[in-house]
This record gives structure tokens, sequence and C-alpha cells, in this order.
């Protein structure tokens, strides 16, 4: 064979491995499905997304919110969905995994695409509060052992972040389920409920007020959080000494063709790429952080192993039957 035959075979070996990598493209709208209501944190960031995907997907990615049971009812509907690549979704970490502990879902019922953001808890008070730090906070709660705190659901990420501050800081408290971080942060600002827990984009639009309407006591980041220098972590007072937080995974149902996962691993890291994307999302206080489908694997196998060993630690066993 000559050279110059040899050279042809090998760029036509080379063009259809490339090609066979990202053969599949979609040739309609993809529903991307939010286990959360319109306006929630997860919400709003598949919504930003969509917005700038035209141009990446050549079709548009449509939000779909089931919202309800703490995740479950949109969670159920996506690992059933048919897995040809037009159903998609949002799983929230470690809550996704929580549920493992008490419903059918799995963990291995969802195929990883990628990390969409990811974003440490904080505790969150009134800014009338008479808590100013977060040892008052914890010093009153030892007392009345007897604090209203709203979360967004059983065991959903916000509600372990309260377990985890009420565990390590030696306080019992009353859980206020609200279903959603919406209804939850509406509860303290309605004065229901004397603290709750949180992330950064949630009370970013209450924050930046001219008149702010919370006031962050501590974070569950291992160091200072950059846009807020002056708010402590907690284990500088001696309370939870970890990270602690949320992270937004974009998945596909089981049984999903792996060159229709590849083609979403390739073309979503192209849109977090994009700097006008990059941009929106900093003005939206979201903290994006693309992984992609190998890195959120690890995410979510961390979330397991967090969830086997912390979650019976700071719930009463009762709770998880």
């Amino acid at each position: 064979m000559s050279i110059k035959s040899l050279a042809s075979l090998l760029c036509a070996v080379c063009l259809c491995c490339v090609t066979s990598s990202y053969a599949w493209e979609p040739t309609k709208d993809i529903e991307v499905i939010v286990a959360y209501k319109q306006g929630s944190g997860t919400d709003t960031g598949a919504r930003l997304l969509s917005s700038h995907a035209d141009r990446y997907f050549k079709h548009k990615l449509i939000v779909k919110n089931l919202d309800g049971g703490d995740g479950s009812i949109g969670w159920e509907s996506l690992i059933k969905a048919k897995p040809d690549g037009y159903t998609i979704g949002f799983i929230n970490l470690p809550t996704f995994a929580t549920l493992a502990l008490k419903s059918p879902i799995r963990m291995s019922d969802v195929v990883p695409i990628c990390n969409h953001v990811t974003e440490s808890s904080i505790v969150v008070v009134r800014a009338d509060s008479p808590y100013k730090t977060i040892k008052d906070l914890v010093d009153d709660a030892k007392v009345k052992r007897n604090l209203l705190a709203s979360t967004n659901g059983f065991m959903a990420s916000n509600h372990t972040a309260s377990q985890l501050l009420a565990h390590s800081g030696g306080f019992d408290y009353i859980a206020v389920d609200c279903g959603g971080t919406a209804d939850q942060l509406l509860a303290l600002l309605n004065d229901e409920v004397q603290f709750t827990c949180v992330k950064i984009p949630d009370v970013a639009p209450l924050m930046n007020k001219a008149k702010p309407e919370v006031r962050i006591l501590a974070t569950f980041s291992e160091e200072r959080l950059k846009d807020y220098p002056d708010v402590p972590t907690l284990s500088e007072h001696g309370y939870y000494d970890r990270w602690y937080g949320s992270s937004r995974g974009i998945v596909a149902p089981k049984g999903t063709p792996d060159e229709v996962i590849q083609y979403y691993v390739k073309t979503f890291g192209e849109l977090m790429a994009d700097p006008e994307v990059i941009e929106a999302h900093r003005k939206a206080n979201l903290a994006l952080d693309y992984k992609d489908n190998l890195n959120l694997e690890a995410t979510m196998t961390a979330s397991i192993f967090f969830c086997n060993d912390i979650i019976p630690m700071i719930y009463k066993k009762e709770e998880l039957k």
C-alpha cells in the first residue's frame, strides 16, 4: 500500500472515530426535569442555562417543573423516562442520595452528565433577629430546646444542614417542613421560625437590598467565603468542621446510550465555558462549577458515603424508617 493510500485510510479511520464519538445529536427539543417549583434555586439555574442553550444544542431545553415529595415526584418521573436522550434532569446532592435511604430511588437509576453548580450552606436569621452571632443562636437553642427552623423538606439538603448544626452544637430544635427553599425563606421572613439553613444564592437578593432582610451567622465552608469575608465558618466556633452544601448535577435516565451522554458532556461543557454564561451566573449569584460525567460520578459516590456514614448519626432511627 502506498504512503498516500495509507494516509488516506488513517484519515478516514480518524474521521470515523471522531464522528462516532459524537454520532448522536438531538433533532427536537429536549425536556429538562426540575424536581422543585418555579423560582427555586435549581429552577433558576436550569432556566439560566436553557436561555443560552439554543446556539449550542440547536434545539430548546424545555424546563419542566415537577415539584413535591421533597424532590421524589420529579426524580421518579426522570428515572422512568424513555432513555432516548430527549429527557434529562437535575439532581441535587446529597438530597438525591438521601432519598435512597427511604424510597425506591437509587443513584444507579441515573447516568451522570455533568455538574452545574456547587454551593456552600449557611445559617441565616432575620436581619432584626436578636441573634447577632452563631454562638448567640446555639447558646439560646441549648437553653430553650424548642427553636423553630424552616427546612426545604424532610432530609433534604437544608434540613440536613440544620441537623449538622444542631448535632455539632449540642442542641435540639423543631424542624418545620416547608417543602422547598422559597417557602422555607418565606417562613423565616414572616417570623414563623427563628433560623434556617440555605445557600448563598437563595438569600443574595435579600442581602443585596439597601436594607438587608436577613443576616448570615455562619457558613459550612472550610474557609470564609470570598464574597462574605466577615462571616465566620462553623468550625471557627467549634461546630461542624467540614464542608457541607449542595451540588446540582445534570443526569439522564439509566440506559441512555453512551454516545448521547458524550454529546451532552461535550455540549454542556462548551455552554458553561461561554463567557456570557459565566457572567450570567455571576450576576445571579450562582456558583458555576462544571465537572464532566466522571467527576460528577465521583461526587455522587461521595454523597452515598456521606448518607451512609453521617445521616444515621444526625437523624433519629425512627425518622429513617
